[in-house]
């Protein structure tokens, strides 16, 4: 089932668009240079929309300069302060995430609706399991999927009722098992385009294996439209994990592909060193390639047949197939070299 379409400036999001991927500034938003600065790299990076916090009003009119010199979609992310979602949206931002139930008075919810309604804005409500009402997380108990839904369910009743429906709903926890069964009942109940994501998720290594089966998950259930990989790290990086997952569950099919076993006690060559090389070398080729990097000849030929290119070790040496074809042997510090060759020619061929 299609979500409804928004549109966060020129990036579809829901309606059966390709998924958008996002990260989030860690710069002074205040300070326009560095913030521009670090999105000209996530933009580098593949990242189809980024949001900047707004904590004041000097960080508001700053929107001005970032959204005009953006390369990309720009979402201001708002906390309690109507005004600052006032301010941003004069400022052309391509999203407002908000929570409209957090801003006091029905005519300040009223203010905001009309104002996103007018500039074709679409705002994204944002429930993470510690953002809960107090009389929603009296009835559960605790941050439960339920009550995250309902804390949802309430916001977007809030918008509706002043005829906003430009709406895209994220319910983060950092627990996965929470975050993927809000999703799923979200995805039940509601037509909204789903922002994906597991919150506070960790340090680079930990935080990728959590948003990789959270989001990954839910992804393979086709659950979700846009995602955002939250890390304790450069924020480039999260672009990088984000296209790692996509590729995982088979929604981005761009770029090289590689397969690789987990080497055992049949491998005679350095095949962890070697696919790391292969790895680092075919990172950024414009291609699209199913490379098999095998320590052995039991599955080296077999996982070849399903890839477009392949290697598979020997002792001391290794076998370069194509297609399933062997093409020849050649010794170990050879074997990349050869590999690279081949895909080369494979790409000039595609041209």
């Amino acid at each position: 089932m299609n979500t409804k379409q928004i549109m966060v400036g020129s990036v579809p999001v829901g309606g059966g668009a390709p998924i958008a991927v996002q990260s989030m500034t860690n710069t002074d938003t205040r300070d326009t240079a560095a913030t521009l600065a670090q999105i000209e790299r996530l933009a580098a990076a593949g990242c189809h929309i980024v949001r900047c916090t707004v904590p004041d009003m000097e960080a508001a009119e700053a929107m001005q300069t970032i959204c005009a010199q953006s390369p990309i979609p720009v979402v201001a992310d708002i906390h309690f302060d109507y005004r600052l979602a006032l301010a941003s949206a004069e400022a052309g931002v391509g999203a407002i995430r908000i929570n409209p139930g957090n801003i006091g008075a029905e005519e300040r919810v009223k203010a905001v609706a009309e104002a996103c309604r007018e500039r074709h804005i679409p705002i994204r409500i944002g429930v993470n399991s510690g953002s809960i009402e107090k009389e929603i997380l009296k009835k559960y108990g605790s941050p439960t999927p339920e009550a995250m839904v309902e804390s949802a369910l309430y916001h977007v009743s809030l918008l509706n009722k002043y005829d906003f429906d430009d709406i895209c709903i994220s319910l983060k926890s950092s627990s996965v098992p929470t975050t993927m069964r809000a999703y799923q009942l979200m995805h039940e109940k509601t037509h909204y385009p789903l922002h994906l994501g597991v919150t506070e998720a960790g340090t680079e290594y930990m935080g990728t294996i959590k948003s990789a089966a959270g989001i990954g998950g839910l992804l393979a259930l086709g659950i979700g439209d846009t995602i955002r990989v939250s890390l304790t790290a450069d924020p480039v990086h999260e672009i990088t994990a984000a296209y790692a997952i996509l590729k995982a569950v088979g929604l981005n099919d761009t770029g090289v592909n590689i397969v690789s076993c987990p080497t055992c006690g049949r491998t005679k060559i350095n095949l962890i060193e070697i696919a790391n090389e292969v790895e680092q070398r075919v990172a950024g080729l414009d291609a699209k390639l199913k490379v098999a990097v095998m320590g052995c000849a039991v599955n080296g030929p077999g996982e070849a047949r399903e890839a477009d290119i392949g290697i598979a070790g020997g002792d001391g040496e290794g076998l370069i197939f194509r297609r399933g074809e062997i093409l020849r042997k050649v010794p170990q510090e050879q074997l990349v070299d050869e590999l690279m060759k081949e895909i080369h020619a494979m790409i000039k061929e595609s041209r």
